[in-house]
């Protein structure tokens, strides 16, 4: 029996109804290209071969590794499974089949820099289906005005289309965590709708933005916007971060056409 290992952040779904419930979510299609970060025993794994004529996997654990090239040998041109040892980030997408579907049970210490290095690839996702902290689904798919809504939600938003799917209790994994989980569906929008025109300064203007979350942005702003900017905006400097939407983040980041005022 192996041995779940902090350093890697493993619990082990078990659950059987929610595996159904989450592959039933996949939908996937033979001819799919899927890959699953974390496979872990296998509790995807397994169902997903099933119905895929092959399958990636990225992982990490060289003993989950031994397990898995042992049940399904490597080296055969037709092996429906096929095994990526390291890191899930720094493993190059790219030199995978697109358009790619991802999913994975996601290690929830380092999930948020997980979403941010696969964002960076959305020309060549289809979708992507995650099992996360709950509290981080709730952050991702959160609207503005709701205590929930911040630097995540925006950063993802802008990229993405997400929805909440299941709601998934401690008692789903061995060992349980601490905290509940939750699945999340995350589709990339068409890049002719992502208005952003440069990501850099739209990231530190929002990263700027919600690093004083109490403060208005008038003052966390106060090196890239003046009172007159924000008026031709349209937008109320007495507000917080968190009162504004996707749309108005990027309306400042691309009024700025690439600069800052005042950059200490």
């Amino acid at each position: 029996m192996h041995k779940a290992k902090k350093k890697f952040g493993q619990n082990f779904l078990v659950n059987e109804q929610i595996v159904a419930d989450i592959v039933g979510a996949i939908h996937p299609e033979p001819e799919d290209n899927l890959v699953e970060i974390g496979p872990g025993l296998g509790a995807l794994t397994r169902p997903l071969l099933k119905r895929l004529n092959h399958l990636h996997v990225v992982e990490i654990d060289r003993d989950i590794i031994a397990r898995l090239e042992h049940d399904y040998p490597q080296g055969d041109p037709g092996a429906k499974l096929i095994i990526h040892a390291g890191d899930a980030l720094e493993f190059d997408i790219a030199t995978l089949p697109a358009p790619l579907r991802i999913v994975g049970n996601l290690p929830y210490n380092i999930s948020s820099p997980l979403l941010f290095h696969f964002a960076a690839y959305t020309e060549r996702i289809r979708d992507m289906h995650f099992m996360l902290q709950n509290e981080v689904v709730e952050r991702m798919v959160a609207t503005h005005s709701t205590p929930e809504y911040g630097r995540l939600s925006v950063m993802l938003q802008y990229r993405f289309h997400m929805e909440k799917l299941l709601d998934v209790p401690p008692e789903s994994f061995r060992p349980s965590p601490k905290v509940n989980s939750a699945v999340v569906r995350m589709i990339p929008l068409p890049v002719g709708e992502i208005q952003v025109r440069d990501e850099k300064l739209f990231a530190a203007i929002v990263s700027a933005a919600f690093g004083q979350r109490r403060k208005t942005l008038r003052n966390t702003l106060r090196n890239y916007l003046s009172e007159t900017d924000f008026m031709k905006l349209g937008i109320n400097a007495q507000l917080r971060a968190e009162n504004l939407g996707v749309a108005e983040f990027t309306k400042i980041a691309n009024s700025l056409n690439g600069g800052s005022r005042n950059l200490a």
